[in-house]
Parts: C-alpha cells; structure tokens; sequence
C-alpha cells in the first residue's frame, strides 16, 4: 500500500532572505500552504509586484513521514522556479509554475529540514514572461508525502501518476488498455470498477512497465453534462502490494469541419468559457471549495466546455470537469511572445501537461500556444518549436488533436497556423477595434477559402464594471454594452452550428497588475463574474438564458437606478415562454420567447417605478427613478486619464476624436484627414526615443499592417486609438487634433 500525506501547515517564509538556512529559521513569518507573495500587489496595478526569490522552510520529523521504505515528496505547483532542499543538500529544480513535481527523500534523520526556493523572476528560458495576466510567486498549491514500498510503481517520470487508460466505444462495447509504468519487470494485477465500485474485469501480466487490454461487452458512455460516467481501472503490484487508481471514461469523439465537435456519433456543439484561476488577495493559492465555486457557477450558466487557460490547472478542476462532464481544452503557457532561449522550457511543459492528465476524459485536445505571433507570425524558429510540439503530443497521445489560438493579426494562410490539427482565433471585434457584426462574416469568409479546416473561437468578450448607461458604446466599460455585445455574438454563434467550440473571455474578472483600464487598476474585467465570484453581470445571464435548463427570469442593468429619458429601456434575459412586465403592478406588455431570449421593453420613467417580470411561478423585481441630470456615478472615471470626455468638444454636425475612424474617412475630407494622421503616426512609430528612425517594414506597435488590421481599426474611436498607442500622443496631441477634426462636417 501507498500512503499519502498533506504537509501544508506550519511552514516558515521570507522574502528577504537569500541563503539557503542550515537550520530552522528565527523570525521568519509563518504561512499555512497553498500560499502566494503576489496576492496584493499583483492586483493592485501599475506592473510593479514583486518578482524574485523567496524562500520557505519547514521542519520535517521523522514520526510526520508517511508508512513506507521510500518516501517521495510531491509539490503540486510552484511558481515559476523552483529549487527543493533536504538537510541543506539541493535535491532537485524544476522550471514551470502549473505542475507537479517530485524527488525522493533520502538520508533522512530523526529531525529534518526542507527548504523550497521559489522564483518567479524574470527568466528568458521559462514561460510564460508576456501575458495579461499576473505571475503569482508561491507554493500556491499543496505539498505532499508519498510513502511507497521499495518495489513500487513509477514516481519519477513527469509527475505522472503512473498508471494510463486508454478507452475506445466498440459498438456497444469497448476496448481497454490500462498500462502501468514500472522500473523493472513486475507482475500486476489489473482491475476495472464501475462507478457503483463492483468489480467487472481482472488479470494479471508480468512485464516491465506492463499493459493488460480488457473488452467489455456493455458500456456506459461519458456522455459529457448529460451523463459524465466515471469508471475506475487499479493496478496492484503483486511483490510489495503498492496500488494505484485512477478514474476513466469511455467516449468517442471528433471534429468536423462542417459538423463542429461530434461527441460518441452525435453533434454536440461546445459552448462555454474560458477559466483563469485567480482570486482577490490570494491569487492562485486556491483550496477545493475555490475550485468547486467555480464549476458550480460555469454549470450553472449552462456551459458545456471551459478552455482552462493559459497553463496547467490543478488537478482537483480536471477531476471536477471529468464528474461534471465539462468538455476541457488543456493548454500550456507558451503565450504572446516566442522565446528561442526557451524552447526546451516547452517540450518539458507540454510533457508534463500529458503525462500528468492523460486519464482524464474531459480533456478533448491539448493546446500548443496562446497569441504566439504577437509580434508577427514568420518566425522560423517559432514554427519549428511549434512542429518539435505537435510531434511530441501525437507520440505521447494518440487519442487527442492539438490545436492552437491565434490571434486575429495572424493571417489564416501563415504557416503556423497549419501546424496544430484543429485551430481556434481570439478575437475581440467591438472592443478592441471593429464591431461585434464581424464575428459572424469573418467566419463564413474563413470557411469559404478552407472548407476542410475545423475552426472556433477561443477567445471574444469585453469588459464591464458598475458603470452604466442608456447609450452603451464600444469601449465604454458598462455593463449595458458588455449584454449587447454578448447578445449579438450568442446570434451569430447559434447560425454557425460548424463553429467547434466557443470561449467566452473571460468567465471571472482576474489580475493582470500591468493594466490600467476601467476605472480599476491592476484587473482584466472582461469577466462575467466578478473576481470575487460575487456578482454575475447580466451577460451571465444572457449565457444562463441560451444555454441552461434550469428555468429563470432576470431583469437586467438592476445597478442602473437612476435615469433620465422619459422613456427608458428595459432588457430582459429568461428561457421561458413568455414574460410579463409589470410597472408599479401595470401590465406594461406581454412578450413572446423570439428566436433568441432576450426581451426588450420600452417603460415610461416618471417618479419611482417598480418592476416585476415574471411568467408562472418565475420572477425578478428591479427598480428605476427618474431623475433631471445623468448621475456621473454611473460614468467611467479613469484614474490618471489621459483626457476625460468632458474635455472632448464635439460640435453639432461636426466630428470630433469620440467618432470612429471608419465614421471619419466615409467622407472624402475625412479621408484627406486619415492620411495627416496616419503620417503623424507612422512617424512616431519609425522613431526610437533617440529620435532615430528605425529599420523594418510597416509595422504598428509591432503589429504587420494588414487588411484585417485597417477593418478592425474602422471601429475604433480615433481617440481610443491614439490613447492605446504606448503615450505617443500627448493629451495635447489629441485635443490638437479633434480641434481639427472639428472642422470637418459630418456627412
């Protein structure tokens, strides 16, 4: 038998020292694990939390060890370095911050000292170093004790826990290769369970690292939400009595260019969100109930599939979406920018990744990288690293496609994005330029000229805080925009049954400590959840109304009391039949569920009025007042803002820097205009800040400058754009130039 052991209490921190203790540290501070240094100042912005070495210690008796003849000590995750110490000897290294890692503990005595070095320093041989979100230092997941037999299973390859199922459909049946990975010839008994725990099946094999393959006559499918049936499979070591387990399912499953996702010989469309782990003040130091929080709420909102990004998760989320049936894409955190010192840095990442998460049914494919052409798609080395990847996968797995998200700049005819076999784009069309109509074209566009690649969407969404309007506009941060945008783009998925998977960015707000965007520093609030998981913002609901079963009624912008048109908009997101929409208990109109559920209201707004929307037994009450003047409490406020809208003079029939530059150049003055700007541009951007022009070809902001780049630049609002353009333009450049803008008539 093994026996594991939790060793999360009663460690000792310091930021400050930098020498390796000999003995058990005086005055350091005492830290319960999972625990991060970043939990503050990595959410509080301005790109300036601490990023180095710290150390932990904690004494090690020999009465805490686990039964066994061997013990090895496992740490779950360690950001983004790490260096294991025993009795002062260095035991092992490990580079990459979301996976496991173990070593075996020798010459233990009496007392003992362990010693962990965490480093999440800038480091060009380990990813990630570019990424909007922030790199929590840390053992910010559990640390453990496994006491084997001398003669056990393998615990030293990858992390890995030692034991591989593989399961494939057989008409009614299926086939079953349980392998189990041994150091030298053993003899095994093999067990496969049903979920109810009875035995079904039983054999031994003598081998080294042996494999037993099973049929069963009948089979119980993981049939992802509807029914995630777990089988178990054991592998017992006849010598020593070590034992091993793991949970399996039993699926088929494919991709279809014109069909999208087939799940055991059915369409299933996969629809759902991606996942960043993170919390306030604890970063990524999470516990089960953290986890379990979250998949109750993705489930909640009727997804079906969460894209766990942009790294490994821990495995108590992979165990959850394997018993909620939640269709995962894994990936590992090779993002934004290719680095040549680190190649190796990713073989070792996406083997891990692997090894450590094979048996795990809800995983469908496993990603290469995230937005990796950033700064341009060409790069040889890059394509390489990525073809070294893909052959690796494929020869590790032989069940599972790869795939890739690319970022909209990537040209769909660059080479890299022909590596991975099934691919997905990040797109943010009517938040970061274009607007929300593109999706759906741009689509249709792709699959016209590669009617046999399978493509999705990995990435769409924008950002809403508290702030609110009656007008949403792109870039506005309300919540009201946040509901159109996501309404609109739940039209246009549904019309695209080929789509494979779509993944809302961002299902929670997380820390990206670098931006400064919203009215809140340090925070990516594209969410929609907040980042305390305490408010679902109406775009939840949007979800919860296209996707779930559970029957509700939501009445929309609640946080938006205060208003001052005499007639107000009132949205309303349910998927029942109808709704009823009562103002201080009149009837104001009876709708009809559409093609899509989202109700729209007109209310006349006059004192204070209480709403009911309800249908049968399912209800939702809000309320608005009417009030002369807008309450700037419900406007964006950035904090150092480069200019404010009040400082913005927007003449009548004239246009000003808030107008988009699509809006601009319809006019031929407005064309004439374009071209001075675009010369002011790409002056600032040929010059280095010795004033020197630089050497290249036409670029932006490291950007190719392309056709899909001008169509996306169209939806920007000419002020938004120069204010994302790194300070080259002053708050006087822009007051300068809408003064000139100003002169122009609208058409």
């Amino acid at each position: 038998m093994r026996n594991i052991k939790e060793i999360n209490g009663a460690w000792l921190f310091s930021k400050e020292s930098r020498d390796v203790p000999k003995s058990l540290p005086q005055g350091w501070e005492s830290v319960e694990l999972p625990h991060t240094w970043n939990g503050e100042d990595g959410q509080d912005g301005g790109n300036d939390y601490y990023r180095g070495k710290c150390l932990y210690a904690r004494s090690l008796s020999r009465s805490e060890l686990p039964d066994g003849d061997c013990i090895y000590l496992q740490l779950d995750a360690v950001n983004s370095s790490a260096e294991v110490y025993f009795n002062g000897k260095k035991l092992a290294e490990h580079h990459g911050g979301y996976s496991a890692f173990r070593m075996e503990l020798t010459d233990i005595k009496d007392e003992n000292l362990l010693v962990v070095a965490a480093d999440n320093s800038p480091n060009e041989t380990v990813y990630p170093q570019q990424a909007d979100f922030t790199f929590y230092g840390g053992i910010y997941r559990s640390v453990k004790l496994i006491g084997v037999p001398a003669e056990h299973f393998s615990l030293d390859y990858y992390g890995a826990p030692g034991i591989s199922v593989t399961a494939q459909p057989v008409e009614k049946g299926a086939d079953i290769s349980v392998k189990a990975y041994t150091d030298k010839e053993a003899e095994v008994l093999f067990e496969i369970y049903d979920a109810e725990g009875k035995l079904l099946e039983s054999n031994s094999v003598v081998g080294a690292s042996p494999e037993y393959k099973f049929h069963l006559e009948t089979a119980h499918l993981w049939n992802a939400v509807e029914d995630p049936y777990l089988y178990s499979a054991r592998a017992v070591m006849k010598s020593s009595g070590d034992e091993i387990k793991t949970r399996f399912g039993i699926r088929s499953f494919k991709f279809d260019a014109s069909r999208g996702f087939i799940l055991n010989g059915r369409e299933y469309p996969l629809r759902g969100v991606s996942r960043h782990q993170d919390r306030p003040k604890i970063g990524n130091a999470l516990k089960l109930e953290h986890h379990k929080e979250d998949i109750d709420l993705i489930c909640e909102m009727g997804a079906n599939t969460v894209r766990l990004a942009h790294y490994q998760h821990a495995q108590e989320f992979y165990d959850l979406c394997d018993e909620r049936g939640l269709v995962v894409w894994a990936e590992i955190p090779y993002i934004s920018r290719h680095m040549r010192t680190a190649r190796e840095n990713t073989i070792t990442q996406m083997t891990e990744l692997i090894a450590q998460n094979y048996n795990h049914p809800c995983i469908v494919t496993w990603g290469l990288s995230n937005e990796i052409t950033m700064g341009g798609a060409a790069d040889k080395d890059m394509i390489e690293n990525h073809r070294i990847l893909n052959d690796l996968v494929h020869k590790m797995d032989k069940t599972r496609p790869t795939t890739m998200a690319v970022v909209t700049m990537c040209d769909p005819a660059s080479e890299i994005t022909s590596v991975s076999d099934i691919l997905s784009y990040n797109h943010y069309f009517g938040w970061y330029g274009g607007n929300v109509e593109m999706y759906g074209p741009w689509f249709d566009d792709f699959r016209k000229k590669y009617p046999n690649r399978v493509i999705g969407i990995s990435e769409y969404g924008c950002e809403a805080l508290d702030w609110h309007t009656s007008e949403p506009a792109q870039g506005d941060y309300t919540e009201e925009y946040q509901a159109y945008y996501h309404e609109e783009m739940i039209k246009q998925i549904s019309a695209r049954p080929y789509l494979w998977a779509t993944h809302v960015w961002n299902m929670f707000d997380f820390a990206a400590d670098a931006r400064a965007e919203g009215g809140e520093n340090g925070m990516n609030h594209k969410g929609l959840v907040s980042f305390d998981r305490k408010y679902k913002k109406d775009s939840f609901y949007a979800y919860k109304a296209w996707l779930s079963d559970e029957l509700f009624v939501h009445i929309c912008s609640k946080r938006y009391v205060e208003r001052v048109e005499d007639v107000t908009s009132v949205t309303v997101y349910s998927n029942l039949d109808y709704i009823e929409l009562y103002a201080n208990g009149e009837l104001v109109e009876k709708q009809s569920r559409g093609k899509f559920p989202f109700f729209k209201f007109k209310v006349k707004n006059s004192g204070e009025t209480e709403l009911l929307a309800k249908c049968g037994d399912y209800s939702d009450q809000s309320r608005i007042v009417k009030v002369d003047e807008f309450n700037e409490k419900y406007r964006m406020k950035e904090e150092g803002a480069v200019i404010n809208w009040f400082e913005i003079s927007t003449p009548p029939g004239r246009y000003s820097v808030n107008d988009t530059i699509g809006d601009i150049i319809s006019t031929f003055k407005g064309k004439l205009f374009a071209v001075k700007i675009l010369l002011m541009i790409s002056k600032a951007f040929s010059s280095g800040s010795d004033g020197k022009k630089k050497k290249g070809g036409t670029s932006i902001a490291g950007f190719k400058v392309n056709k899909t780049m001008l169509d996306i630049a169209k939806g920007f609002t000419l002020k938004r754009a120069l204010m994302m353009m790194g300070g080259k333009f002053t708050k006087e450049d822009i007051i300068k130039i809408n003064s000139m803008l100003n002169k122009i008539k609208k058409r």
